[in-house]
């Protein structure tokens, strides 16, 4: 007797009940395994010497210090609420494995900004914070409407287009430009100095959840790049657009500095000629995948080899900053 199809939502049958169950080998199932063994709550961290040391700071390095966590906290929040589209994408699309992926991908942006919750809690600030982040225009252009405009599209058009945009705001721009540029932040404040130690760990946990979430990213542009040459261009084209706001979160807080020098020696030129940098690297990564052969980018795992290999370059050089 032949199995009648199961209907639901936009699909027919379920993938796991399907003949050959879950590609174990996609490279999202892999991202998906490595995620599961890497557990870590934000509850098990000590801040107890965070809170000593940023007693200890000057006025100037309590509110840089504010000002960078605020910025981090904020974003976590923003991709944990508007992440949801891109499921539902993967959904439309028939592709399991990234469901998976993703909703542990939103459990760990979730897990991050309790992290720097608990930090503020921690030091003793419990007021409201939305003056850390209001008057970077550039920094509420990027979080507050291009991140998600660009993931709620995905709701009403999931096209490999809106994909793409989506993924280069949030992957490559917010995590692969920004937060990146704000981990060497980080380890101006921290390492430099030997303070932070909570942060330091926190730090350490997300740099390495989001070094999972860029390699989707570019494991998802590379895919439609190979599959359709002419998406290359949303790619670059969704850089350019964004690369002026991104910039501008990186100097807003230069701007909003009352003092007479940053403190922690952090050089606003150091800082932009950094996030520059990330911008050239993810483009480079994408761009390698014009005209290869989609069915090997399924299970190709050149995404997390590039960002293994960019993270070892990037500790190297946070390495001199301590």
């Amino acid at each position: 007797m032949e199995r009648p199809i199961i209907a639901h939502g936009r699909r027919t049958g379920f993938a796991s009940l399907s003949s050959g169950g879950l590609d174990v080998d996609s490279f999202p199932l892999k991202l998906f395994s490595k995620g599961n063994a890497r557990h870590w709550n934000p509850a098990d961290i000590d801040f107890s010497q965070d809170a000593r040391d940023y007693a200890a700071m000057t006025d100037d390095e309590r509110w840089w210090t504010c000002s960078l966590a605020a910025q981090f906290m904020a974003g976590e929040e923003s991709v944990t609420q508007d992440m949801q589209p891109f499921i539902g994408a993967m959904a439309a699309e028939g592709r399991l494995a990234d469901e998976m992926y993703l909703t542990q991908f939103v459990y760990e942006e979730a897990r991050h900004t309790e992290a720097f919750r608990r930090w503020f809690d921690a030091v003793g600030i419990t007021g409201d914070l939305h003056g850390y982040i209001e008057a970077n225009e550039h920094y509420m252009e990027i979080f507050t409407r291009q991140l998600p405009a660009s993931l709620h599209a995905l709701a009403l058009d999931p096209s490999p287009r809106n994909q793409i945009r989506a993924s280069v705001t949030y992957n490559h721009i917010v995590e692969g430009t920004l937060a990146l540029t704000g981990y060497f932040a980080w380890a101006k404040v921290c390492s430099g100095r030997g303070i932070l130690p909570g942060m330091q760990q926190v730090i350490r946990h997300i740099g390495d959840d989001e070094r999972r979430h860029m390699a989707w990213g570019t494991f998802t542009c590379r895919r439609h790049v190979a599959a359709d040459d002419t998406l290359w261009d949303v790619v670059d084209g969704r850089m350019q657009e964004l690369l002026v706001p991104a910039m501008g979160v990186v100097t807003g807080t230069f701007e909003q500095f009352d003092g007479d020098r940053p403190p922690f020696d952090i050089d606003m030129n150091e800082m932009a000629e950094y996030a520059m940098d990330k911008v050239g690297r993810r483009l480079g990564a994408i761009e390698s995948a014009r005209g290869a052969d989609p069915a090997v980018i399924d299970v190709d795992a050149a995404p997390e080899v590039l960002e293994q290999r960019f993270h070892d370059e990037d500790q190297a050089g946070l390495a001199t900053v301590g």
